[in-house]
This record gives structure tokens, C-alpha cells and sequence, in this order.
């Protein structure tokens, strides 16, 4: 790892609404969500209400009656990215996307061609504003994750350079939110032992943390809060696995309110494979218990697939399993991840076994392509909350 801050995490800001607010000078300064059952985005103005992504649109709107609410146009926000990562592939070629509105970038190798990386971090953020009208914050540091705290930090429209020289007394007063894998469950468990900045974990030793919140968590945010992160900006990497995940709190769940996240949760990764021409083969179920344990169910498939039906059945199975160990422990949080990725090719099948659910799938993927992700859902999730998508804890 090099001893100079040459990582950049550039992350567009709030950027379903900016995209929209580009497009139309009415919603300028205005508070915007985008999406109407569920908040897809939101505008700064928005969120200075109280409104956040995959908050309910009826509660949204009583936060923050005089907003004004959009579908989603998803065309509109995927040229927007890739105008957006464009513009990163000509500041640096090492460009490792996250998601469709952040990356890393690496530009230790341009001082000499371009300047210091704070000059190189302005210039990146007037040129996304100038080629695609977009506002973008962007954090500069040593690592990966103090690249990202800092550019959360900086939000809206800003740039924070954090020196190598300062990057604990940077990062030791935050709280303990801004450790990757800090999500409620594990802030409420932390501060329920006075632990409420990242300082108070780095006090700790791995020891304690691990007897606190297991092996892979104690460790992982041990390392984090020393800022000891030695991944390297990675290029062209393609993912090994997909999935989604969401944080059940500590009110019990029905087994048929499981099935029904769970539900969703499958959704949201078949399309996302389909959509990258991908399939797996190994469905992995992800549980985190009342008593922050954790555990992996996985089965895998005779063949590659992506297709929704197939994936749902293998991961009713896998919960299903799991059950009475749900209901003696207690379970705070569910996932579920396709691995064994492959390009998406599939044996061909002869017409009388075609699955009819592959036709299905792709029309349901029609529709929401074109009016949103929230235009059509599953008669299961009617009635229950399948939350908004959190990102994958470590393993």
C-alpha cells in the first residue's frame, strides 16, 4: 500500500434526483423523490426533511408534503453513469466501479503528468459537472475504506483529502456508523458497552471485539478502525457472486414474512444477473442471529440459471432448513447470494421443456426496465415491508 493518499471514491450525489433536477430546471432547489410506493431517491432537500431511500412513499410524503415525486426513469440515470465513468476512464485507466454511481480510482502514477491528487480530484469533479451536469462528491486518501468515509463525510458536492499524517485523528472521532458492517443491530450492541466512536473500537483490543461480535465481524472492524485496508483498486474484476441483504431489527418475524423478504430479495438478484448476462449455481442463504452469530446456508443447482422461480425454490429450501434454528435463536438479518457466476450461458433446451417462467421473467424485466423497478410486485410482498437493499457484509 502506498504511503501517499492516491485513492479516490467518487460518489454521485443523491443521484436518481440530480439526473432528474439536470433534466428539468422546474425541479431545481426543489425537494424531489424519485419513486411513489417506495423512495427510490431523494433530493438533499428531501433528505434535510427526513426522507430516505426505501422509506415508504406514504410516509416520505408526510415528512415532506410540498415535494414532488417522479418515477423513475432508468434509461435516463444509466446513460447518465456512463457518461459519469467515462469521464474516470480518461482521468486514470484504474477505475474500479461499485455500483451505478461510485468508483475507486487510483492515481498514484499521475503526479508527474497531472499534479498531486487533490488537483487531480477537482478536476475530475468540474468535469463530471461540466460534461454530464452532475454534482459529485469525492474522498482522497491512503485505502479503500478511508477514501469512502472521507467522501461521506464531504457530502453533498464536496472533496476531502485526508493525509496520511492525520488519518486517525481524522477517522477516531466518527461514529462507530462509519465502520463498513456497522449497521443498527451492531451500533445499538457497541454502544449498549459505551463504544460509540470509531476511537472507542480502536481502544479495544481484537480479543474483545471478537468475544463481543464474533470472528469475521471483531476482526473485520478491529482492522478498519487502525485503517488497515490493503485492498488495491481492481480492475476489470468481475464479480464471483451476487446478492442482497436486509436488516430485520429485533421484532420477530412470522416464517411466511421471511419467506416474503425473502422473496424480494431473490427478485432483486435475478434481475440484476439477467441484466448482466450472468448466471450461478450456487444459492448461499446469509442469517445473522439475535446474538450476532452468523451462518451460511448454501445448495448448488445441477445447472446455471438466473431464472427467478428456480433461484426462489432453492432458497425457500435453504430457509426452511433453517427454521428451528430461527425460531430458538432469533434472526436480525437475512440475505441471499448466487455464486459460481458464469457469462450467462445456459444448456439449450428442446421446445416442449422450455420453462415457461423464463418468458415471464423477461417480461416482468420489461416492464420495470421501462417504468421502473416498483411498477410490479409480488403478490407475497403485498402487505409486508421487504425493506431496502443493504449491502453485503464481509464474510
Amino acid at each position: 500500500m502506498s504511503g501517499e493518499a492516491t485513492i479516490l471514491h467518487a460518489d454521485l450525489d443523491a443521484f436518481y434526483a440530480s439526473v432528474e433536477q439536470r433534466d428539468d430546471p422546474r425541479l431545481r432547489g426543489r425537494a424531489v423523490i424519485v419513486g411513489g410506493g417506495v423512495v427510490l431517491a431523494a433530493s438533499y432537500q428531501a433528505k434535510a426533511r427526513g426522507v430516505r431511500s426505501g422509506m415508504g412513499g406514504a410516509q416520505a410524503r408526510r415528512l415532506c408534503p410540498d415535494a414532488v415525486v417522479v418515477p423513475p426513469r432508468m434509461a435516463a440515470y444509466s446513460a447518465a453513469s456512463r457518461a459519469v465513468f467515462e469521464v474516470f476512464r480518461q482521468t486514470t485507466p484504474l477505475v474500479e466501479g461499485l455500483s451505478i454511481d461510485e468508483a475507486f480510482l487510483d492515481v498514484g502514477g499521475l503526479r508527474r503528468l497531472v499534479g498531486p491528487p487533490e488537483t487531480i480530484a477537482a478536476g475530475l469533479r468540474r468535469a463530471v459537472r461540466e460534461q454530464v451536469g452532475l454534482p459529485i462528491t469525492v474522498g482522497v486518501a491512503r485505502t479503500k475504506f478511508l477514501a469512502k468515509v472521507a467522501s461521506g463525510v464531504a457530502k453533498p458536492d464536496g472533496l476531502l483529502v485526508v493525509a496520511p499524517a492525520g488519518e486517525l485523528a481524522f477517522l477516531h472521532p466518527l461514529p462507530v456508523e462509519r465502520l463498513w458492517g456497522v449497521g443498527p443491530v451492531t451500533a445499538d450492541k457497541l454502544r449498549q458497552h459505551r463504544i460509540r466512536t470509531v476511537g472507542d473500537v480502536a481502544r479495544l483490543g481484537e480479543a474483545t471485539l471478537v468475544s463481543l461480535l464474533g470472528p469475521g465481524a471483531g476482526r473485520h472492524l478491529h482492522a478498519l478502525a487502525h485503517n488497515r485496508d490493503p485492498r488495491p483498486v481492481q480492475v476489470g474484476r468481475r464479480r464471483g457472486s451476487m446478492g442482497a441483504q436486509h436488516a430485520l431489527g429485533r421484532s420477530g418475524r412470522r416464517p411466511a414474512e421471511l419467506e416474503a423478504i425473502l422473496a424480494g430479495l431473490v427478485d432483486r438478484v435475478t434481475r440484476r444477473l439477467r441484466s448482466a448476462a450472468r448466471t450461478g449455481r450456487t444459492i448461499t442463504l446469509r442469517l445473522r442471529f439475535a446474538d450476532y452469530a452468523r451462518a451460511t446456508r448454501s445448495h448448488t443447482l445441477a445447472k446455471a440459471t438466473a431464472d427467478t422461480p428456480v433461484v426462489l425454490g432453492a432458497a425457500r429450501g435453504l430457509l426452511r432448513a433453517a427454521q428451528p434454528e430461527i425460531e430458538r435463536r432469533g434472526v436480525t438479518l437475512i440475505g441471499v447470494a448466487v455464486g459460481n457466476l458464469g457469462d450467462g450461458h445456459v444448456q439449450l433446451t428442446l421446445p416442449w421443456d422450455r420453462d415457461p417462467t423464463a418468458e415471464l421473467d423477461a417480461a416482468v424485466d420489461a416492464v420495470r426496465e421501462r417504468f421502473g423497478s416498483t411498477a410490479l410486485t409480488r403478490a407475497v410482498l403485498l402487505g409486508h415491508d421487504a425493506g431496502p437493499e443493504m449491502p453485503l457484509l464481509p464474510d
